[in-house]
């Protein structure tokens, strides 16, 4: 699989435990990074809510992948934004998740 937008989004779902087929699709995708989702708990000390910032950002990233699919690459600029989008939201989300990760640690 060349490096591209799809890439980039498998290689995320990965890294939040998701099972990545061979050349997922865009809703395959979507799938597996709303299933991160909803199994991240919530950091220590924090509640569990719907609010939770990485689960949030998550969300819109699962929204931007969905709203991509329904595109089926009618209209490639918009897919292409909303693909990037959803990068962008998981991109923050780990970043979000990595100083927790290392005070967990600490």
């Amino acid at each position: 699989m060349a490096w591209s937008p799809r890439t980039q989004l498998a290689e995320a779902a990965a890294r939040w435990g998701g099972h990545v087929p061979e050349d997922p699709g865009i809703t395959e995708l979507a799938d597996l990074l709303e299933t991160a989702a909803a199994d991240i708990p919530a950091p220590p000390g924090t509640p569990d809510d719907p609010g939770h910032p990485v689960k949030a950002l998550l969300d819109t990233a699962v929204e931007n992948l969905r709203a991509a699919a329904r595109l089926g690459g009618l209209l490639p600029a918009v897919t292409l934004w909303h693909l990037q989008r959803a990068i962008d939201q998981e991109h923050t989300a780990h970043q979000q998740t990595v100083p927790a990760q290392r005070q967990g640690r600490a």
